[in-house]
């Protein structure tokens, strides 16, 4: 569990610098330029994100139940993943409604896909990782409302469509064939032929 915390904590508290300490970022950005900067921050995320997901593998071996959602909840949070990914494109699709709308479709893409899974799972593990994750989301959130908006393109019906029909053939083929894959859970059951 240690190495899960740490590499949770890590990789939550690297991108929460922006949140908590902006004036000290910007600081470290003009010391050491742009490039060097982010250099150092994707070597450093992309550490804790081993250890996070090392250790939370190491964690589901000796499993502990907290609850048992009922069945009702997993199809609200199979909904949810869908909605959660039609945000997360909706980050890097140009000119879509949504962006325009929203201003923050990640961050809420984020937020939207760890209450779901905290929906469907009582594991131990399981909630600590999107708890935390979803704290984080909240807490990136507010911080992202305060910063000065980016002035959003113009938005277009198509763009908003193919933003749409990405996520969700995204979401569709992530739960029928990749989930099951890269995370070893299957949301969904499908018969192989």
């Amino acid at each position: 569990m240690i190495w899960f915390l740490i590499g949770l904590l890590g990789f939550l508290g690297l991108h929460s610098v922006r949140i908590i300490a902006p004036a000290w970022r910007e600081a470290r950005i003009a010391a050491m330029g742009e490039k060097a900067w982010k250099g150092i921050y994707s070597l450093l995320s992309i550490a804790f994100f081993v250890l996070m997901i090392w250790g939370y593998g190491q964690m589901r071996q000796h499993p502990v139940l907290i609850w048992q959602p009922p069945m009702a909840l997993r199809h609200v949070g199979m909904l949810l993943v869908v909605i959660a990914l039609v945000l997360i494109v909706a980050a890097y699709v140009p000119n879509n409604a949504i962006k325009a709308r929203l201003g923050h479709p990640m961050i809420l893409g984020v937020k939207t896909w760890a209450f779901a899974h905290l929906l469907m799972s009582g594991w131990l593990h399981s909630m600590l990782l999107f708890g935390a994750f979803l704290l984080w989301a909240v807490f990136d959130f507010a911080s992202a409302r305060r910063r000065p908006r980016e002035v959003a393109g113009k938005s277009s019906v198509a763009m908003t469509i193919v933003t749409v029909v990405a996520g969700i053939v995204f979401a569709a083929i992530f739960a029928m064939y990749l989930h099951g894959m890269l995370i070893g859970v299957k949301p969904v059951n499908m018969p192989m032929h």
